[in-house]
């Protein structure tokens, strides 16, 4: 009876793996990819701005696609001003440019800007020119876009039209959200656009008909490819090795939660839509010879080594978030700056990661090789070049170390890649979910929203092995990270002081607790010499050269400063760190009344907000000392966790700067309005900083009983005249 128990269970174990084997084979995985080269037919121009890659990644992606539609591209930096001719250009042009700063247009599109805005330009100068434009920027930013929309608006008045409607996509979502249908279109308006420019060009016509229709009504191409990975089949490996199957166990087929690592119905059982794979065009050469060098920046251009001579924790430690000042000893560097400029810092990656790194792509006992980059021969990429950031002929170790960001999250298109150099076919599966149009979702979720880096994938795929050029070719740049001066050099010559928090990112499924790259890097460096607030400082009590360095460069702001005339009323908006600057522009104030006592200056509000009066209210004693001399003429403050108390009961207080801004609505109102004074705002660009928007609209609509359109006509003017400011961050 035993025997036959037995031989029942193995009968039914294989009955179940023949019925997984079934479903397996039922949803076998089809991906869309479009990698199907057409028939080349015709040729479009490509222009991007960028400031940090993100605009020229999307124009190179939309170049590589170009061919497999039946295009030729060619695909220029809007500064290669000697490649391309936009006065006469009659060929279709694609701009892709992002915004930088308080709506700037990037270092690389400022001259073309420049340019098209000449009010000398006839208003048909552009008129031989159709056009497309994708804008990239972020809503947590009060000028949206910007420089996309400054560009399409002055083309339009030249004369120019568009073949295609323009995109707007918002970081602040997630760019692929608008990207990626935007792209898709595209070639549809292409197509069109080239058959009405030569309707006798049959060619372009049957091209133009060889789009299908698919079940969801979305437009796909006829000639995409269709693979069947059949990812899901069972292997001999699959198989238990015990001889006899635990009877007692339940199979778990599906996980019932969606993760980083696996999907859930519908998205485990879609057919994918995937984008192509990315060209290589990297041959990495590991030099058997060590290289002996100092482990320094690669990128020291403007930047200046300088020891850090205070480091003062300024909240207490039960706060909710660490805030440290760091004082800067610039004396016998040329680096004069304005209360308002910022300071770029270098930070490199974590040495901890780094190794991590090395030994997951078992390089360890290569990290001090020499590294040569070129250029493949035959590689399909356009405008392919080696990354200036890695230098020629530095160690491995240097270039993970100072020269790629390996916490920057991975788009769409690395995990594409990584995804073909993944071995487990079920590992493989996911990760092209993941970059997959269907699944957009689960990459927002648990990549993108998660703060997942190239590590955190590795180790959630383990079967993932990429190559070196693949890491070079997808990870950016590593980054300065720019703080405000919290300082004045009339009060403290030779020093800069800056503010930050460190930025904690707490344990998730997705990877383990962690600091931000360079606050957690800072606070780690100078952690020798920290002390509490109003303790002994640093450079009193530690040799000049025991103290820890760091590297600096100077970024002056080109508007966020002081009126010129002191006589002008400031209001100052900056919650937690976001005083940082502020504190700059009090300190440079209480110096010029000690040297010019006659002068008029006009009102100075500051409005602060903290959680807590007694664990992280920001520079206090100072700002109170500036309330009793007279150098700030309204100190008002609010507390967002404090339960204050009147005669022991609890009373409502304002909770953020925004809602004491209200209850100094005309206060605010007549300064800004009657008197032309200036408005601050500094500090978090995703809530506060909307926050405070909102609230001025409200307040000078009410105190000028204007509609919301007049009222953002109003606002928007105080924009232009340099009246309303913001140093604000995401």
């Amino acid at each position: 009876m035993l025997v036959k128990a037995c031989q029942r269970s193995v009968i039914q174990y294989v009955c179940r793996q023949k019925k997984r084997l079934s479903f397996a084979r039922s949803r076998r995985t089809t991906i869309h990819i479009h990698n199907m080269p057409c028939e080349v037919t015709d040729r479009f121009l490509i222009l991007y701005g960028s400031q940090r890659g993100q605009a020229q990644s999307i124009a190179e992606e939309i170049c590589e696609q170009a061919t497999e539609h039946g295009f030729t591209a060619d695909i220029f930096c809007l500064s290669d001003v000697k490649k391309y001719n936009v006065d006469s250009e009659t060929r279709p042009i694609v701009f892709v440019v992002s915004t930088t700063g308080d709506g700037d247009p990037p270092d690389t599109a400022q001259k073309f800007v420049k340019k098209i805005k000449n009010k000398s330009l006839p208003h048909d100068s552009f008129a031989n020119l159709c056009y497309a434009l994708l804008a990239l920027g972020d809503t947590n930013y009060a000028n949206f876009c910007n420089c996309g929309k400054t560009i399409d608006r002055r083309l339009q008045q030249l004369g120019a039209k568009h073949f295609y409607a323009t995109g707007h996509a918002d970081d602040g979502t997630g760019l692929e959200v608008v990207v990626d249908p935007w792209i898709e279109g595209l070639w549809e308006a292409l197509k069109k656009t080239f058959a009405n420019m030569s309707a006798a060009d049959q060619q372009g016509a049957a091209h133009s008909d060889s789009f299908l229709k698919s079940p969801s009504g979305q437009e796909k191409n006829s000639s995409n490819l269709e693979v069947d990975l059949n990812l899901l089949k069972l292997s001999e490996t699959d198989l238990p090795r015990e001889s006899t199957p635990d009877c007692s166990q339940t199979e778990t087929l599906i996980p019932l939660v969606a993760s980083l690592k696996h999907s859930v119905a519908p998205l485990s059982e879609s057919v994918l839509n995937v984008p192509a794979l990315p060209p290589s065009y990297l041959e990495v050469i590991l030099e058997n010879q060590s290289v002996k060098e100092e482990m320094v920046p690669a990128d020291k251009e403007g930047y200046h080594e300088v020891p850090v001579t205070k480091a003062v924790q300024l909240t207490r430690d039960d706060s909710v978030k660490t805030a440290i000042l760091l004082e800067l000893d610039v004396s016998e560097q040329n680096m004069a700056y304005q209360p308002g400029d910022s300071f770029d810092v270098l930070c490199p990656n974590r040495a901890s990661e780094v190794e991590e790194l090395l030994l997951r792509l078992g390089l360890q006992m290569r990290n001090n090789y020499a590294v040569q980059i070129h250029l493949l021969e035959n590689t399909s990429k356009k405008a392919a070049k080696v990354p200036l950031h890695i230098p020629q002929g530095t160690s491995l170790q240097f270039i993970l170390t100072w020269c790629v960001e390996i916490r920057s999250i991975p788009k769409k298109a690395f995990i594409r890649a990584l995804a073909d150099v993944t071995q487990d076919s079920s590992e493989k599966r996911r990760l092209l979910e993941l970059c997959s149009k269907q699944g957009s979702a689960d990459y927002n979720g648990f990549v993108r929203d998660a703060n997942v880096c190239l590590l955190d994938l590795l180790r959630a795929f383990p079967s993932c092995l990429p190559p070196l050029n693949l890491l070079f070719e997808h990870l950016p740049k590593l980054q300065s990270r720019a703080y405000s001066a919290a300082s004045s050099s009339l009060q403290h010559p030779g020093k800069v002081h800056f503010v930050f928090n460190v930025v904690e990112f707490p344990a998730c499924p997705e990877h383990s607790a962690r600091t931000g790259l360079c606050t957690g890097w800072l606070a780690d460096h100078v952690s020798s010499i920290m002390v509490p607030t109003g303790m002994l400082t640093a450079s009193e009590c530690l040799d000049t050269s025991a103290l820890p360095k760091v590297y600096v460069r100077p970024r002056p702001s080109s508007t966020f400063h002081l009126p010129a005339d002191p006589s002008v009323p400031i209001v100052m908006v900056g919650p937690g760190t976001g005083v940082a600057p502020f504190i700059g522009f009090l300190q440079q104030r209480e110096k010029e009344r000690e040297v010019n006592q006659e002068v008029t200056f006009g009102e100075t509000w500051l409005f602060f907000g903290c959680r807590y009066k007694e664990k992280d209210f920001l520079f206090r004693e100072e700002v109170e000392r500036f309330v009793q001399n007279g150098t700030l003429s309204h100190l008002i403050v609010c507390f967002s966790r404090d339960d204050e108390t009147d005669a022991g009961e609890k009373v409502k207080r304002a909770r953020y700067v925004q809602h004491n801004l209200l209850l100094h609505a005309k206060s605010v109102a007549s300064m800004l309005l009657k008197d032309k004074g200036y408005l601050y705002v500094c500090g978090d660009a995703k809530n506060m900083a909307k926050d405070v928007n909102d609230t001025l609209l409200e307040i000078i609509g009410n105190e000028l009983q204007l509609d919301k359109l007049e009222t953002m006509k109003t606002v928007a003017g105080l924009r232009e005249e340099k009246r309303y400011l913001q140093d604000i961050w995401s």
